[in-house]
């Protein structure tokens, strides 16, 4: 898998997206992942919250009653299954654009150029790539590089 920094599509779970995030900023919290699948004459839809810290179980009941109306709205008359969730402490993360999410959190990668780990603080995300703040100093690690991409607690404070 190659990262890239910003998320594709104009389809329906974009949209979806765009309808979600203005609320989502309300409650403080950012949308990480959202998915959009229909089975069986139902929309399934799974949202994945952060808000910079830690997610409890409060906050994905808050955010399941915020955004179930506007959904509601999205696909009227059909039947909505949605299961909002944290991010999880050992996540794997998925595409470059939800780097920018961890600022100051622990990170792994896994690197193609060394076929190895870096892990580290996360110190910032950009377009091309990230900043890890390692023992050994700052790692400017680009996208390109990066086979893999997980969060790491065991490097944080």
């Amino acid at each position: 898998m190659r990262y890239v920094a910003t998320e594709a599509g104009a389809d329906e779970t974009a949209d979806v997206r765009r309808t979600l995030e203005p609320v989502l900023a309300g409650l403080g919290l950012r949308l990480v992942e959202l998915t959009v699948s229909r089975h069986r004459g139902s929309v399934q839809i799974r949202a994945v919250i952060y808000n910079g810290s830690s997610i409890g179980t409060d906050d994905c009941s808050k955010t399941h009653r915020a955004i179930t109306p506007r959904l509601e709205l999205a696909f009227p008359g059909q039947d909505i299954y949605l299961e909002v969730s944290s991010p999880g402490i050992n996540r794997l993360i998925k595409d470059g654009a939800e780097f920018s999410n961890y600022t100051g959190r622990g990170v792994r990668c896994y690197r193609t150029d060394i076929s190895d780990w870096t892990a580290g603080i996360l110190e910032s995300a950009g377009e091309n790539g990230i900043v890890l703040k390692t023992k050994e100093g700052d790692v400017k690690l680009d996208f390109e590089i990066i086979a893999k991409a997980k969060l790491d607690p065991s490097q944080e404070v």
